[in-house]
């Protein structure tokens, strides 16, 4: 977080000089084996979580031990990672899909590509009280949130507890740094559950859907296409969780 000087009017026009906590804002750039694969609008925390959980939900890398090396240079905001196979196809750079996300997201063809042939099997089932209580907490939980009002947040559960969130100004980042988080300590993904703060889009689903997890939540809403997506995938997805109530969008017989 960052402080500016500024002036705060009330509802009767009085105004008054106060400092406010602001989120902060890098451009982030990605390089693998040599060649730029992104830059990325993020915050500057978990650089090493987000540039590893977007090249794996980007399609680049599939696994820990792809990576050889990772450096980061905060000075120039770029991380320079080596990995075991050939890098970026020539044209991957030349096919990228710039997202609804904050700051120009981006996703690769190969990242959709892989979503149309993948199905999740898990006979994952947890109760809609429970997933309304992961929520609740999920929700009180990010000190970046309460101090900015500026990030989304994104956090990793199972059946019994909430194992970390991360924060950016980004709903992508945050949770590519979810995934990146769980694919560095080699965390089995296929009976867990993410919580998000922002809307759920086609290309949320993509990165879920890539990372195994086969429950997605959110207090927000839906796009049509991540709700096909989400169908043709198997993908739980529950949003508008609030108040005791949800919808479920896609294969609900995973909310009992």
């Amino acid at each position: 977080m960052e402080e500016f000087e500024i002036v705060r009017i009330d509802k009767d026009g009085n105004r008054e000089v106060v400092r406010s906590a602001v989120a902060e804002e890098v451009p982030l750039t990605i390089e693998v084996n040599g060649v730029e694969a992104a830059t990325l609008l993020s915050s500057p925390l978990d650089l090493e979580e987000l540039a590893v959980g977007f090249l794996f939900t980007s399609g680049v890398i599939s696994k820990r031990a792809s990576i050889l090396g990772m450096s980061i240079d905060r000075e120039r905001w770029k991380v320079s990672m080596e990995i075991t196979e050939e890098g970026l196809p020539e044209d991957i750079a030349f096919k990228r899909i710039y997202t609804s996300g904050c700051g120009k997201g981006v996703i690769f063809h190969s990242a959709i590509d892989l979503m149309q042939r993948t199905r999740l099997e898990s006979d994952l089932c947890v109760s809609a009280e429970y997933i309304e209580n992961l929520m609740l907490a999920f929700r009180r939980s990010s000190t970046e949130y309460k101090g900015t009002s500026g990030v989304h947040s994104v956090a990793l559960a199972d059946t019994e507890k909430m194992f970390f969130l991360r924060d950016d100004i980004g709903r992508h980042n945050a949770l590519d740094k979810v995934i990146g988080r769980a694919l560095l300590d080699e965390i089995f993904l296929g009976d867990k559950i993410i919580l998000t703060s922002g809307r759920i889009s086609s290309e949320i689903i993509s990165k879920v859907v890539r990372s195994g997890v086969p429950i997605l939540a959110t207090a927000k809403a839906p796009t049509s296409q991540a709700i096909k997506y989400a169908r043709v995938t198997n993908l739980t997805v529950a949003a508008f969780v609030r108040g005791g109530r949800m919808s479920i969008y896609s294969a609900p017989e995973r909310v009992v």
